[in-house]
């Protein structure tokens, strides 16, 4: 295939044929688009807390929060304000250029909760970072509302294919995470917005959850590729382990789709070797997750983030969207 020009009609063929080629061609293919768009030696660097754990009443088969899933993981209220804005400044005084906060609900309802969400945006925005904010489903006035207070991004996954989605989740439908994301866009906030590879699903399954995220117009601005995190308790512990190699070729292939987004390797990172997250770079992506923990899972220490970037003359972007990171046109 040749590079293509930014697109929002892809069909399934397309999108197989592209991962589907040698390996050579596609990452060949992959690393021109994003030389194309971005410094392919810088990666941006996000940091997420949760601050609000566990209790959720999504039935989500892969979630350690969920009610319907005994993991052992304990709740947790609130983190109050203060807090928040000390983590956060330390996140940024370590490179990252976005916090984005999660809460475990199915949707954010009004009253304190919603306010208190609303203040933690706002003193965070402050710092000068961006804000992103993972909170379930969202009304259209509380997307306009978020955006005031500060927000810059809500991401919201779309998990899988919408003919995959019912076998993983059975209490929102896929219309209804659609729904949400255009209420985020309507109230012009950024979109973050990607999946998870590693549930059992099939490879045209992978195929449609890209299409999902590359028709979208405009394309994500950040798109999160997790590889599923097999956590104990859950109904996907003993999934069988996706290939690297297969998971390398997603990152390449939803380079090629969305040539100027943020392709950010997100949970599952622990579960891969250097040499792998090595090849993720190369195959497009530049953008992790940073710190201890994903919400309730781990992740790579902030010491081996920045040896294995080192190691391979790679560095943190300083902001998310100056031209150290993204080469604008």
């Amino acid at each position: 295939m040749t590079t293509q020009d930014i697109r929002h009609d892809w069909s399934i063929e397309e999108i197989q044929a592209t991962y589907e080629q040698p390996f050579p061609d596609l990452l060949f293919q992959a690393q021109t688009q994003h030389r194309k768009h971005f410094d392919p030696r810088a990666v941006q660097r996000s940091t997420l807390l949760s601050i609000k754990t566990g209790g959720c009443s999504e039935d989500c088969k892969y979630c350690p929060q969920s009610v319907h899933n005994d993991t052992g993981l304990e709740r947790h209220s609130f983190i109050p304000v203060e807090e928040v804005v000390k983590k956060a400044a330390e996140a940024q005084s370590e490179g990252s250029t976005r916090f984005c906060m999660g809460a475990a609900w199915r949707q954010v309802k009004d009253g304190k909760d919603f306010d208190h969400i609303l203040a933690i945006v706002q003193a965070v925005d402050k710092l000068g970072m961006e804000v992103c904010c993972t909170l379930g489903m969202l009304t259209q006035e509380q997307a306009t509302r978020l955006k005031q207070a500060g927000c810059h991004s809500y991401n919201h996954n779309l998990d899988t294919s919408p003919e995959y989605y019912g076998d993983i989740i059975t209490t929102r439908t896929y219309e209804d995470r659609l729904r949400t994301l255009n209420y985020v866009r309507q109230a012009g906030i950024g979109i973050c917005c990607g999946g998870i590879i590693g549930m059992g699903e099939s490879v045209r399954d992978r195929f449609g959850l890209l299409q999902q995220l590359a028709n979208q117009n405009p394309h994500p601005d950040s798109v999160p590729i997790n590889m599923l995190v097999r956590v104990e308790g859950t109904p996907l512990e003993l999934v069988e382990k996706i290939n690297p190699l297969e998971f390398v070729r997603i990152i390449a292939t939803a380079r090629i789709l969305m040539p100027k987004s943020l392709v950010r390797l997100s949970a599952g990172r622990t579960e891969m070797s250097d040499e792998m997250q090595a090849l993720c770079f190369v195959a497009g992506a530049n953008s992790i997750f940073a710190g201890e923990r994903l919400l309730t899972t781990p992740n790579p220490g902030e010491h081996h983030d920045d040896t294995l970037l080192q190691q391979l003359g790679m560095y943190y972007a300083k902001d998310t969207h100056d031209k150290t990171c993204a080469k604008w046109e």
